[in-house]
């Protein structure tokens, strides 16, 4: 009799912990074709206005090449995608597209069309709120909050290789180097400090910008507050219903939840840019 009842209980969580698995596997499943698609949206917005506008000037002219490349580079994250934050990846390359969009439609004295959600790091990172021209390794750097010819370079704001570079309109994009390197030069810190030092829009100082001032510090108040992982990734999404939630460590499930959040319940290591 008590073999009986220990093949039974054995039985009993062998199934509990198959479907555990299966019921997890279904819902990463549909975590990912739901992020897919959210991030299709953006893309399928983005790719429609590169290829109706055509730029006037250089401003213009510019960022519409920028957007081009983002458009180009979210829709290979996207095809390849395998995890939500893979495809939330694509979402953001797409949203910082549209913010080129919209600074050549500004250039170009049009509406600049409805608003776009943040961008990680967006709003930490600051803007541009007054023309400033520094010299900087025999060279005259300008940054302004318009578009002219003497500024035709548009960032939207965000983080670079772990540092924020502001929004607004520059002479150079002196932040591609470490876009392309994955690190940033020996002088950015006193560039930096050159030509943002005591302006309005950048609440941070150059030992802020050196030690990545901004690489989460808008949690609360915009980037993660807004959705980005506060109501979307976390919230409904990769860690709230997914990985804690209904699979990792307890939907309530008791073996389900516990055995399978042993089995498989990895978490993401974070974001590095």
């Amino acid at each position: 009799m008590e073999l009986i009842l220990i093949v039974v209980i054995v039985a009993a969580v062998a199934f509990l912990i198959v479907k555990g698995r299966n019921t997890r596997a279904e819902h990463a499943a549909n975590q990912l074709e739901d992020a897919k698609a959210d991030a299709r949206q953006s893309i399928e917005r983005l790719g429609g206005q590169v290829y109706q506008l055509v730029g006037s000037d250089a401003a213009s002219q510019q960022a519409l090449a920028d957007a081009s490349e983002r458009y180009t580079a979210a829709g290979s994250q996207i095809d390849q995608a395998r995890t939500p934050v893979q495809a939330r990846l694509a979402k953001q390359t797409a949203l910082e597209g549209l913010y080129y969009i919209r600074a050549a439609r500004t250039a170009m004295g049009m509406d600049p069309g409805p608003e776009i959600p943040s961008i990680d790091g967006q709003k930490s990172a600051g803007q541009v709120t007054e023309d400033r021209e520094v010299d900087f390794e025999g060279r005259k750097v300008a940054a302004s909050p318009n578009p002219s010819s003497k500024t035709p370079n548009y960032y939207p704001g965000g983080r670079v290789a772990g540092r924020p570079v502001p929004a607004g309109w520059y002479s150079e994009p002196w932040w591609k180097p470490a876009l392309v390197a994955g690190a940033w030069g020996m002088g950015s810190m006193f560039l930096f400090s050159a030509m943002f030092s005591g302006m309005s829009g950048v609440g941070y100082d150059a030992q802020a910008f050196e030690s990545g001032a901004g690489d989460g510090s808008d949690m609360g108040a915009g980037d993660m507050g807004d959705g980005d992982m506060g109501a979307g990734d976390m919230g409904d999404g990769d860690m709230g219903d997914g990985d804690m939630g209904d699979g990792g460590f307890g939907d309530g499930s008791g073996m389900d939840g516990g055995m399978d959040g042993m089995d498989g319940g990895g978490f993401f290591d974070g974001l590095d840019f």
